[in-house]
């Protein structure tokens, strides 16, 4: 069975590369969300495999929504998604339970790596 993954960025644009570079290694993209307030609500709803996580967003950003996800569930598998110069807010994002990141651009060997390493 392919491994469930919920999508999370503000940006639909970010949403649809994340998408294509799982859909085409054989990840099941089961959602996506637009901010971390959908994002909670949706992996409470499809309780995937992996989320990955944008750390800006509107509404509730990604470190609160790892932690309101990781109340749920302390086992959850989230990947964080962040832009060059968010060192600090990674740092904050592994802290609050995030097991990787991948920063923007994406590179699709990064992101599958990161989610054979958060999936193993």
């Amino acid at each position: 069975m392919a491994n469930r993954i919920l999508i999370v960025d503000d940006a639909a644009f970010m949403r649809m590369m994340i998408k294509d570079i799982l859909s085409k290694n054989g990840y099941e993209v089961v959602g996506e969300a637009e901010n971390g307030a959908v994002a909670v609500e949706k992996w409470k709803e499809l309780r995937p495999d992996l989320t990955t996580m944008d750390i800006t967003m509107p509404e509730m950003d990604g470190i609160n929504a790892v932690k309101a996800i990781r109340q749920v569930d302390a086992s959850a598998r989230i990947i964080m998604c962040s832009a060059m110069g968010q060192q600090a807010m990674v740092i904050d994002a592994i802290q609050a339970g995030a097991k990787d990141f991948i920063v923007k651009p994406f590179q699709p060997e990064r992101v599958l790596e990161a989610v054979k390493k958060a999936i193993g």
